[in-house]
């Protein structure tokens, strides 16, 4: 290489590459306040691990706890679908049903319960119906008779189609009626009615009964069945003759349900029937007397006659008051223990009507009344202290009112403060005109939780307004309504599988009304919802 061209290299090299001075010149920034880096390694070494474990056990546990409460608050129709399949397995082996709840009908039984709408738990329950039927044949070929009764009821009472139960029914009783022996329970009926044995399990009626279950035209059994039941009703004008109208009326309903077109029948039941209007005058005539335990005696035995005797049930009604009007007098002489003893049982003697009882509602109030008035009349005037005590709890009240602590917090809401001043002073007019004015409020808070759905502050109103108000007709409606709200609550936490949310919405619709609408039918569906076992996943 030339000298000239080593030269036009060292140019071209100079030109590419910036001069860099001194290397010991050059300087390198660093940032003077950030903090020493730490490696993970570092960190996680740092961490004390017993603590770490701890935590991840209690994790585990939880997890393990609430497993079931969470996937029935994150997915509320598992629970359904899960009875839906243990159904089905049931089914599929042969468990029909069961007293403990796991068998097939009980499971989707249940599963409607919890979802009145589900297609598939009503076709299950069809497919249960079927499979009954099907034992049922089984049985019948097999002679096992018992057993194929029980698979017909169960038929029946899965509304089977009626044509295809009374098939079966049919070719059992054929059945039956070629391996009993006929002859002997004939001659057995006769031997039983011979020495007066017309009931019981081995008397003539079931005898004969039992021979026409298997033969119904067999002449000897229809005639030997009518002479018993002219021999029993022939007991029961015995019976009425001796005044024994229970007894009578227990014979007479045995023939009627043996065969209703007796010919003796009528007659029985028109001499019945006249003996329980007598017994109904003699109760209307001791009731006028103040004999009230004998007026509901034969109030009652009128009933047993026809339960729906409507003067015999105003009858009984008219017992039950007379109780409350009692009460009302005891209450009146301060006689505390001798008005509740009447009043319970005015309200034992109306029974489920109680709470439609005027008279038992009015007994109560007075009671309370009374009650208040005694007080009353029993505390000494206060001190002057103790006027002033009054004075500043009654203008904290005030207060708590306007902030709107109607009734929390405890101790510190108008209802606590106008409580303690009444204990102090219950005569004080200023207490009284303070519970008048805290009274609107309190119906206003009741109405407000009660649009809002807050059923338990709701609650709490009532509770309030009863103690200043008592027991007056609109605190007995408002409860009837918080009543309903209760039970359309408790209906959504069935449908959604929250049966202890269902159960607790049941117990505080009946607390507040046990007549409510619709309770006795929704806590029969929270019942069998309840009797099917929770499970856990397959099983």
């Amino acid at each position: 290489m030339t000298s000239q061209e080593s030269g036009s290299q060292s140019r071209d090299r100079q030109r590419r590459e910036p001069p860099l001075g001194r290397f010991d010149e050059l300087k390198f920034a660093k940032p003077a306040d950030r903090a020493p880096r730490t490696s993970l390694a570092q960190r996680v070494g740092s961490w004390d691990w017993r603590w770490i474990l701890a935590v991840l056990l209690l994790v585990v546990v939880l997890l393990l706890v609430l497993r079931q409460p969470l996937a029935n608050w994150l997915w509320p129709q598992t629970r359904a679908e899960r009875l839906h399949e243990r159904a089905a397995r049931a089914l599929v082996e042969g468990r029909l049903t069961a007293a403990d709840g796991t068998g097939a009908r009980e499971l989707y039984s249940a599963a409607l319960a919890l979802d009145p709408d589900r297609a598939d738990a009503r076709a299950g329950l069809d497919r249960v119906g079927q499979a009954a039927l099907a034992r049922a044949r089984t049985a019948i070929s097999r002679r096992e008779f018992a057993q194929a009764h029980e698979a017909l009821q169960l038929a029946e009472e899965l509304t089977v189609p009626r044509a295809q139960v009374d098939a079966l029914r049919e070719q059992l009783r054929r059945n039956e009626a070629a391996s009993v022996g006929i002859g002997e329970l004939l001659k057995g009926a006769a031997a039983a009615r011979a020495v007066g044995k017309l009931e019981g399990s081995d008397g003539a009626l079931p005898l004969y009964q039992r021979v026409l279950e298997l033969e119904p035209d067999n002449t000897q059994a229809l005639e030997g069945r009518e002479d018993t039941l002219s021999d029993l009703l022939q007991q029961a004008r015995s019976r009425l003759g001796a005044g024994d109208l229970a007894g009578a009326s227990v014979v007479v309903r045995r023939v009627q349900q043996a065969d209703a077109g007796h010919v003796e029948l009528p007659d029985a039941l028109a001499a019945l029937g006249r003996a329980a209007e007598n017994k109904r005058r003699q109760a209307d005539r001791e009731l006028r007397r103040g004999q009230m335990a004998r007026a509901l005696e034969n109030y009652g035995a009128a009933l047993l006659v026809n339960p729906e005797d409507t003067e015999a049930l105003n009858g009984v009604q008219a017992v039950a008051t007379a109780h409350a009007r009692r009460s009302e007098r005891h209450a009146a002489d301060y006689r505390f223990s001798e008005a509740e003893a009447e009043l319970r049982q005015a309200r034992s003697i109306a029974g489920t009507s109680a709470a439609q009882n005027p008279a038992i509602a009015q007994a109560q109030e007075h009671l309370a009344r009374a009650r208040q008035s005694q007080r009353r009349s029993s505390t000494a005037a206060p001190t002057a202290s103790q006027r002033m005590r009054v004075a500043q709890l009654l203008a904290d009240a005030t207060q708590a009112q306007a902030r709107g602590d109607l009734l929390t917090p405890p101790g510190d809401s108008a209802f606590d403060k106008l409580r303690a001043a009444r204990a102090i002073a219950p005569q004080d007019p200023r207490v009284h005109a303070a519970s008048a004015r805290l009274v609107p409020a309190a119906t206003q808070c009741f109405n407000d939780a009660l649009r809002a759905n807050r059923l338990v502050r709701a609650g709490g109103c009532l509770d309030a307004r009863r103690a200043l108000e008592g027991e007056t007709a609109t605190v007995r409606e408002n409860r009837r309504e918080l009543a309903r709200r209760w039970l359309a609550l408790g209906d959504q936490r069935l449908g959604a599988g929250e049966l202890q949310g269902a159960q607790a919405a049941l117990d505080a619709a009946r607390a507040l009304d046990p007549a409510t609408e619709g309770l006795a039918a929704f806590a029969e569906r929270l019942r069998i919802a309840l009797l099917a076992p929770a499970g856990q996943g397959r099983q």
